[in-house]
């Protein structure tokens, strides 16, 4: 069997490639291998053409009936209803692409995030090139900061590491050296290899490109990521069902209908050919005007419109109709660093002998002061502290950078340090003025043997060490303690001190560094440790955690009150979880906490039962976060997953929602995902559920809306055909009457703000009907009210104008349409009424009121009234009408208000009106 690249020595790995350590790869070589491997990027998976995507959009059932009804409208002589019919359609189509382009396009955008240059060695000398144009052979000079552009072979490394969570799920940075690897080492033992896409946190190095592109790991698992088929939604299904059933009724309904008009023109010995005609004519404007052919486009508008907001907090959603999945979400699933937190390690407490400090300030932004027993303090008045914070700025390898804006900070380097350099910041201690001041003469790297780091300075005159490590190990090498102002031998009763402050730090999941310091009257040998690193002089403590987001308690406590449970997920120590969640308000108890040992040892069945009362797994794998969400699904959860790593993937697959992180997600996570937060906020994530409901709310609103008035045009023609009245409405009207109120109202509820209690309701059942109840109830009562206002007007005109046919139509005419303008009011929402809401707060409803009454007005004045067979109104005819026109609207705000009242006291919602 051929050896891997980890089997093989150093000098084996170069020969195999023919590549040089020392000049690298020829500009020749590099074209050649260009043209045999291709760029070194991630291949995507192939694209629909843009035709494809716009046929796509035609496989509604909806809008096929829409289509069928546009042609029979044209056989009919309806020509301007068909192109408004097709127009509508088209337009749907044309804004599914649309928004599907803007998705893809948002995502290029944040794939450009990552670092897009390397390092190389070619022809001899250092030069920086796009990494896309890396080939198998590059030798490539790796420092802290730096994105690995493709898998490689170390070749030296000076104290390198590197983060490599994103492929292995490894919550600490990995030490890379040069030696062979063991053949059976898995992928996380393989320290002699860095992979693409994972970060170099600590040391620098050289190393060859041994994968590129799609040959890399990430790219294996990008490659088998895009065989995954995507199933449909459950709004889209719930969309094709109600629409083929809609279609099928709508079109039943008016062929009885129509058999009912044949029938009683036969028995009333009328049937004519005009009257046959005529009840064709009006049969099939019926059918045409009871498929609301606006549903699919107010839709695709209002998720468009949500997708449009979304991103504007933040939240890009690339799938227009899983925009609705997340009004269902009863879990998130959440990765502590980064999204519960703010990923920036930062010191908030600090030790010298005597005394405990508290440190305020945010992540790495240098703003902060130092308190003590709650009163401020100068840290240079302070002598421990002010020779505390030097020591730790000093004996440090990290970089705080400003952007250009100097409101955002962020660290080269290990994380840890960094928090020890911003600590010093906020003490007044600058690296630029200290290093100036003190400068560096030599050091001792730290290594995870002796758990310590050096460096040797000149000092006030003299030479001193400064070092660093864990408490424990440090604390064993000192001899001294430097306390007020001078130094003394330690005592054990100052080291059982020293060590009840580390003790009392570590209980608050604090990561805990030490600081001590040595003097030497000549330069000292520092190729020996052990013989610097003793008899040192004791300084102090700084603890150190990566604090919560600020707005993320608030955020858990609108996921508690809206019944979504959130879950830490994490390969962070238990201890260090349990503080994060507990300060966030996730878990009260350490009871609720599992490990990833606890899990194995569970069976998949005790697994179900500890998902509902766990509230932090921590230590645990991506096989791990895959069992525990797949136990959540099958406990009828929908479970939103946050990851950021390719080993995050398979989870995030399995997961209702995968939620991608924009700035420290891999592509291949962006591309797995439904979502992608550009700031790795969980708060973002709650906000996307609230916005998510609001949208699934008056989706549901503009439905209702549109059937209750599609249904009363069904209605008023039934009853007048069922007791043998003239028909009220003329074809035409009908039609008229479609336009003008399905359009522009019910797109106005389309973006109806968000009700009170929209995060107080639980969440909402994927399997419940896409009309409950509820609103089926509300669409009944509107539906009939406004057909029975319609006939009195009517059969009010016949009697009040001497049985004038034009003046009965014109009256039902001008009330169908006012009184399903005012309807819109009440259809605002379901458990408010119209009145508490406010009839001006939706103002884009009060435009699209505005401007189907307008053209109502057009309709009957001008000389349109002759193209629609109507009379032009006077006041007094106004004066009826506009009385008639809120009675629909106060019978279903009263129903409403009944079925409130109606409601048991389980089942109420937080409501009031």
């Amino acid at each position: 069997m051929e050896k891997q690249w980890h089997q093989l020595t150093s000098t084996e790995v170069l020969t195999a490639l023919n590549s040089d350590l020392e000049r690298g790869l020829s500009s020749a070589e590099v074209a050649n291998r260009l043209a045999q491997y291709g760029y070194n990027e991630l291949r995507e998976k192939a694209r629909e053409p843009l035709w494809k995507k716009f046929l796509n959009q035609f496989k509604d059932f909806l809008v096929l009936i829409l289509l069928v009804a546009s042609v029979i409208s044209l056989a009919v002589g309806e020509v301007a209803d068909s192109l408004v019919i097709i127009a509508i359609v088209v337009l749907n189509a044309a804004l599914g692409v649309f928004q599907e382009a803007k998705a893809e396009k948002a995502l290029e955008a944040l794939k450009k995030m990552s670092a897009p240059t390397s390092k190389v060695v070619r022809d001899g000398g250092i030069s920086t090139i796009p990494s896309r144009e890396l080939v198998p052979g590059d030798i490539i000079l790796l420092d802290a900061g730096d994105y690995i552009p493709a898998d490689v072979r170390i070749l030296e490394s000076f104290n390198l590491k590197a983060q490599e969570a994103s492929l292995t799920g490894e919550s600490v940075p990995v030490e890379k050296e040069c030696a062979v690897v063991a053949a059976e080492a898995p992928l996380a033992e393989r320290h002699n290899l860095g992979f693409m896409s994972t970060v170099v946190t600590y040391g620098r190095g050289k190393a060859v490109a041994v994968g590129t592109a799609m040959n890399t790991e990430i790219g294996k698992i990008a490659a088998m990521l895009q065989t995954v088929t995507e199933d449909s939604t459950p709004l889209q299904k719930k969309l094709a069902e109600f629409g083929k059933g809609l279609g099928v009724i709508c079109l039943a309904v008016c062929a009885i209908i129509f058999a009912m008009g044949l029938w009683k023109g036969y028995q009333d010995g009328a049937l004519t050919f005009d009257e046959v005609q005529m009840m064709l004519m009006t049969s099939i404007s019926l059918a045409v005007a009871a498929i609301p052919e606006g549903l699919p486009t107010v839709v695709t508008i209002v998720l468009a419109l949500g997708m449009q907001r979304m991103a504007r907090k933040n939240s890009i959603m690339k799938k227009l109709h899983a925009v609705e999945t997340l009004g269902s979400i009863s879990v998130i699933c959440s990765d502590k660093t980064g999204t519960l937190t703010q990923n920036q390690m930062t010191v908030v407490k600090v030790f010298t002998p005597g005394r405990m400090y508290a440190v305020s300030g945010e992540g790495y932004n240098p703003a902060g002061q130092f308190t003590h027993q709650e009163l401020p303090v100068e840290a240079a008045a302070e002598t421990e502290l002010d020779l505390l914070l030097r020591s730790a700025v000093l004996c440090n390898d990290a970089q705080l950078k400003a952007a250009a804006d100097n409101k955002t900070w962020s660290i080269i380097g290990d994380p840890t340090e960094g928090a020890l350099v911003v600590a010093g910041y906020k003490g007044g201690y600058t690296q630029s003025q200290l290093a100036g001041q003190f400068p560096r003469l030599q050091e001792i790297p730290f290594d995870s043997g002796r758990k310590m780091m050096t460096t040797l300075h000149r000092f006030d005159r003299q030479l001193r060490t400064f070092t660093k490590g864990a408490p424990d190990v440090l604390l064993s090498r000192c001899t001294a303690i430097a306390t007020g102002g001078s130094v003394r031998p330690l005592t054990e009763a100052e080291k059982a001190v020293i060590q009840a402050a580390n003790k009392e730090m570590a209980s608050s999941a604090l990561r805990v560094l030490a600081v001590a310091y040595r003097d030497f009257d000549s330069k000292p040998d520092m190729t020996n440790p052990a013989d610097i690193e003793t008899q040192l002089v004791f300084i102090g403590l700084l603890g150190m955690i990566d604090p919560p987001r600020l707005e993320v308690r608030a955020a858990v406590e609108l996921c508690k009150g809206a019944g979504i449970r959130p879950v830490m997920i994490t390969g962070d120590h238990p201890d260090t979880a349990f503080a994060i969640a507990k300060e966030l308000g996730i878990v009260t108890g350490s009871a609720q906490v599992l490990t990833g040992k606890d899990l194995d040892a569970m069976s998949p069945e005790a697994l179900k039962q500890a998902g509902e009362t766990t509230g932090v797994f921590a230590r645990v794998s991506p096989e791990h976060k895959v069992a525990i969400v797949e136990a959540l699904r099958q406990n009828k959860h929908i479970v939103a997953m946050t990851g950021d790593g390719v080993n995050d993937a398979p989870a995030l697959k399995k997961a209702d929602i995968g939620v991608a992180m924009g700035i420290t997600g891999t592509d291949v996570t962006k591309e797995t995902a439904d979502m992608v937060i550009s700031d790795d906020n969980f708060a973002t994530i709650v906000a996307a559920v609230e916005e998510g409901r609001v949208i699934y709310t008056n989706i549901k609103k503009f439905i209702y809306f549109l059937l209750s008035c599609n249904a009363s045009e069904v209605l008023v023609i039934f009853f007048a055909i069922l007791f043998g009245w003239p028909l009220p409405l003329l074809p035409i009207q009908l039609l008229w009457v479609n336009l003008v109120t399905d359009a522009f109202p019910a797109l106005a509820l389309g973006v109806e703000k968000k009700e009170p209690n929209v995060m107080r309701l639980k969440p909402r059942d994927p399997a419940e009907p896409l009309l409950g109840g509820k609103l089926k109830t509300l669409i009944v009562v509107q539906s009939l009210a406004i057909a029975v206002t319609v006939l009195v007007s009517f059969q009010y005109a016949l009697a009040s104008y001497g049985g004038d046919l034009t003046v009965a139509r014109t009256f039902a005419f001008i009330t169908l349409i006012t009184t399903q303008i005012t309807c819109a009011y009440a259809a605002r929402s379901e458990y408010y009424s119209a009145f508490s809401l406010g009839f001006f707060s939706n103002k884009f409803l009060n435009g699209g009121v505005a401007l189907s009454f307008g053209l109502l007005l057009v309709s009957v004045y001008g000389p349109l009234h002759l193209i629609f067979k109507t009379i032009e109104p006077g006041l007094h005819e106004w004066g009826f009408l506009l009385a008639v026109a809120v009675i629909p609207f106060l019978i279903t705000e009263s129903a409403k208000w009944l079925l409130k009242l109606s409601a048991k006291p389980a089942q109420s919602m937080d409501v009031s009106n």
